[in-house]
């Protein structure tokens, strides 16, 4: 591309300086030639004057006389009646430029100059043309390597741009060129990448959050089959598979829930729903863990209460901070539910250190955990919550209180006051 950008604007320069160049040479040889055929008819003219005026005088016309009145390198020839020519100077040959001229006495005076000098002229205004056109040339090649610089480096960094992103490197370069076509290329380049960057944070969000959220279900299902597995009562079988089925509703509901905020996390399925089911089918759930651990989960606080959200993901956030107190915290996990105003609200707490000072307004950012843990489950707690127009917030750090807001189904007529949930 440069060489062409180069050849084409050389191109157009020869062009110009060939039309006006020798233009320009034509009428300077015709101005030249003009101007040395004036200067020797005007040299014979003035010395026929000069010979009438000594004629009419009575004084002598000798060559001493009218050497001085003449240009030494001219021949002048002087004819006067009755008498022998005056020559003065050396008669040049080949081609000259004559100039004549008649006096009143009838004398007749020529003057001739080699037609050399002003070949010589031509010559020199030849060579003063030929040196600014060079000039001109090396200007002209001189802009062209720069413009061609000027578009061809723009375009050597958009095709790298391009590359970087067909390799998987979709940071965008941010970089402008003071060309409004080539910065509308770094433009959309730009966009692109941005919408790649996007896309693959997406992706590795994905399969993180997907990664993390699946694991606590996966688990419980797998326990619950080993129950199924190990007993051979009818009985605890059909219990334990009613379980399992409701836990792979569940982990169905997740595998949609992340899909769907993969897409969008803006995108949210809220209905009315009974808090109290979801409550109640957490405590079931985490209940054989926290056993195990030698710990009790509990509920109390409002009962009846009917939320608007999402119930997959409010048990998703609920199973979150359950899990989160189960690593992290100590003692007895409590779930309360209350009242504020016209939302709902499910407090977590437990008797555990608590939330380090360091981390208060950061626990829910991802990669952020006070311990060796992924950082990523209050990160998508909150996200879930969000997405159904609720949120998700640490009330108290010492002991730990997280507390999920979620809006209250609107009643169209007056209903009892809800009763208190007793501790179970």
């Amino acid at each position: 591309m440069r060489r062409r950008l180069i050849n084409s604007t050389l191109a157009v320069v020869l062009v110009v300086i060939a039309v006006f160049g020798v233009s320009l040479v034509i009428v300077e040889t015709r101005t030249i030639s003009s101007s040395a055929q004036e200067s020797v008819d005007s040299e014979a003219l003035r010395l026929v004057s000069i010979v009438d005026s000594r004629i009419l005088g009575g004084e002598n016309v000798t060559p001493q006389v009218l050497s001085e009145q003449i240009d030494p390198d001219r021949y002048a020839r002087i004819a006067l009646p009755g008498r022998p020519p005056v020559e003065i100077g050396e008669r040049p040959t080949g081609s000259v430029i004559r100039g004549t001229a008649q006096g009143e006495e009838g004398e007749n005076v020529t003057v001739e100059e080699s037609r050399s000098a002003v070949t010589r002229e031509v010559g020199r205004t030849l060579l003063i043309i030929g040196a600014v056109a060079l000039l001109a040339v090396i200007a002209a090649v001189l802009l062209a390597v720069r413009q061609a610089n000027k578009l061809a480096s723009p375009l050597t960094d958009l095709a790298e741009t391009a590359e970087r992103l067909g390799s998987g490197d979709p940071r965008p370069r941010h970089k402008r060129y003071a060309v409004p076509e080539l910065d509308r290329v770094a433009d959309v380049l730009d966009s692109s990448a941005e919408r790649i960057a996007r896309m693959l944070t997406a992706e590795r969000r994905l399969a993180a959050d997907a990664s993390h959220q699946l694991r606590t279900p996966l688990t419980a299902l797998s326990m619950r089959l080993e129950e199924i597995s190990a007993t051979d009562d009818l009985d605890t079988v059909k219990e334990e598979a009613m379980i399992a089925l409701t836990q792979v509703e569940r982990l169905t509901d997740v595998v949609e829930r992340l899909l769907t905020n993969a897409r969008d996390p803006r995108t949210g399925s809220a209905v009315a729903f009974d808090l109290d089911e979801v409550v109640k089918q957490q405590l079931e759930e985490w209940r054989p863990a926290y056993r195990g651990e030698g710990r009790a989960v509990v509920a109390s606080g409002r009962a009846g209460m009917r939320a608007v959200g999402t119930p997959g993901a409010v048990a998703q956030v609920l199973a979150a901070l359950i899990e989160n107190s189960l690593m992290h915290g100590g003692g007895t996990v409590a779930l309360r539910t209350r009242v504020t105003g016209n939302q709902a609200v499910i407090e977590v707490t437990d008797e555990g250190p608590g939330v380090p000072a360091d981390l208060g307004a950061r626990i829910f950012e991802r990669t952020i955990s006070g311990r060796n843990s992924t950082g990523i489950g209050l990160a998508v707690a909150r996200d879930l919550a969000e997405a159904d127009g609720g949120r998700l917030e640490l009330l108290q750090q010492h002991p730990p209180v997280f507390a999920l807001f979620l809006s209250r189904e609107a009643r169209t007529r007056k209903t009892p006051k809800e009763p208190e949930r007793p501790v179970r």
